[in-house]
């Protein structure tokens, strides 16, 4: 899985790297067809912007965008959304072959 954290008017620094990491590692070890990974941290205004590309395979593409005052509480909320959107394409993909 290959994992590319971006910054935009906003820098990335270890900590946060770090914190991306561990949340990735934990909530998107279950799905093993993964290929690569974008982060794409932003700044607007008073909001700090989280968005997570999710490339796998078989042509699946998860977006995952979310806004808040506070940039980690960004992050832990676009992974979320991104976690529910690949659990939601493998159900569909088990219920097919089914």
């Amino acid at each position: 899985m290959q994992v590319s954290i971006t910054g935009r008017h906003v820098t990335v620094t270890d900590n946060i790297k770090a914190h991306v990491n561990e949340k990735l590692e934990r909530c998107l070890g279950l799905f093993p067809r993964i290929e690569s990974i974008r982060v794409i941290l932003d700044e607007e205004k008073i909001y700090k912007v989280s968005e997570i590309v999710i490339q796998a395979s078989n042509h699946i593409r998860v977006t995952a965008i979310e806004k808040s005052e506070n940039l980690y509480d960004a992050i832990d909320r676009s992974i979320e959304h991104a976690e529910r959107q690949m659990r939601k394409q493998r159900d569909k993909i088990q219920d097919h072959h089914k």
